[in-house]
């Protein structure tokens, strides 16, 4: 059975996706180590955390409970916020998911990278089973359909387009306005892109794992040093963190005024006429968890543009053009479950392939022992004429036990076979 446990924005509150995904690595571990899962994948990105399992029956409430002990959740807010989905609703629900269908902005690209990395995370773990396999690559491929047959990201969706798009009324001119980036992940070449096609070109880029001077020289960017990081701060007018932690990397102890006395100041600095109060500076939190503690908008001139509030002027897409993609989202999830159920009468392909073929062979061994050895060509003759009329009688049959099992009737296909050569499949013996 496959299962998928998903938060995401709609029905779970910030504070309580942020927790999920702040402990991502622990749940990971935990749910990788429960004994009635076969197979785990956890996508874990800004506005959705999700897991994806196969099991041999429904372990949804199993996988609550564990994820409440591991996180610190109670269960029933965890049950409260989660929609569970099932074998054929779990393929559909990851297919829309991955093609930006269920993003807080609709047609984002940035999640079909996540979902194929979650993907890699968890072949790299050793927690996919074929069955997951299948599913994710079924994944990548229906959200390359998605992207190629329409429009749903032609408006270059995202959530980090749509956040400069929020703070366009307090950027006067993009080409001189200066932008301080926190973070060399996958937000990061996306935030780059988009702050280049509205003309900034004054970027520098600090990275909290120490990786700015190479990501600043792969893209053209003045790398920030951390000893320089509070003057950088000082000196930005856009501050933007996608960087992924567990605790916040900004807060307000990075943008106060530090205690001076008399004795650090000259006489110019007392007399300068052309000093002017500090210019208000943006700052745009991508991070889940946060990046920037929210307490930073007590400072006089700080304004946080967070995912919250950028989730809630998400877009209304056209209808025509979701629509669309919805179809072939759903088309991709009745073919993948036709051919998982194709599969499950592979046990009963086995048995009778087996069967007619063991006949087959004693026949020919049999007519090994009473032939003229010195005709050894029309004995080679023989064999292939009857390999052929065996492929041959059995391509009904394998078509039509195929058939069965695209509609969900495998079951039949077993039954028959032991009704009419007294055999058990695999998978029932």
């Amino acid at each position: 059975m496959l299962l998928c446990l998903s938060f995401d924005h709609r029905g779970c509150s910030f504070p309580l996706l942020e927790r999920l995904t702040g402990r991502t690595r622990e749940i990971t571990d935990a749910l990788t180590a429960a004994p009635d899962l076969e197979g785990v994948v956890v996508l874990s990105t800004c506005n959705r955390f999700e897991v994806y399992a196969q099991a041999a029956h429904d372990t949804s409430n199993a996988v609550v409970e564990q994820i409440s002990e591991t996180a610190g959740v109670p269960v029933s807010s965890l049950s409260m916020a989660a929609d569970v989905e099932l074998d054929h609703r779990a393929a559909e629900h990851l297919f829309a998911v991955a093609s930006g269908l269920k993003s807080a902005v609709v047609g984002e690209e940035e999640i079909a990278g996540q979902v194929r990395r979650a993907h890699v995370e968890a072949r790299e773990r050793g927690t996919m089973t074929n069955h997951l396999e299948r599913l994710f690559q079924t994944a990548t491929r229906t959200s390359r359909t998605v992207k190629h047959r329409t429009e749903i990201h032609s408006q270059g969706r995202s959530l980090v387009r749509l956040a400069l798009r929020l703070a366009e009324s307090r950027v006067p001119v993009w080409e001189e306005a200066r932008v301080l980036l926190i973070g060399t992940g996958a937000y990061a070449g996306a935030t780059i892109a988009a702050l280049r096609s509205r003309g900034a070109e004054r970027i520098s880029v600090h990275s909290p794992s120490g990786r700015a001077a190479d990501y600043a020289a792969r893209h053209e960017l003045t790398a920030v040093d951390p000893a320089d990081l509070r003057s950088a701060l000082d000196d930005a007018d856009i501050i933007i963190a996608c960087s992924r932690t567990e605790e916040p990397l900004l807060t307000e102890a990075d943008f106060t005024e530090a205690d001076f006395t008399e004795a650090d100041f000259t006489e110019a600095d007392f007399t300068d006429a052309d000093s002017a109060p500090r210019a208000s500076r943006l700052l745009i939190d991508l991070g889940m968890p946060r990046n920037i503690d929210p307490a930073v908008t007590r400072i006089d001139g700080i304004e946080l543009l967070d995912l919250e509030t950028v989730a809630k002027h998400a877009p209304i897409t056209e209808l025509s053009t979701e629509h669309e993609a919805l179809e072939i989202v759903h088309d991709a999830a009745v073919e993948f479950g036709a051919s998982q159920a194709e599969r499950d009468t592979l046990p009963v392909l086995l048995a009778l392939r087996g069967h007619v073929n063991a006949i087959l062979e004693e026949e020919l061994c049999r007519a090994r022992r009473s032939g003229d050895e010195d005709d050894e060509a029309t004995s080679a003759d023989v064999e292939a004429a009857l390999r052929r009329l065996t492929g041959r009688l059995l391509h009904a049959p394998t078509t039509r036990i195929r058939s069965l099992g695209r509609e969900g009737r495998a079951s039949e296909a077993s039954d028959a076979l032991s009704a009419l050569f007294g055999l058990e499949s695999a998978d029932r013996a």
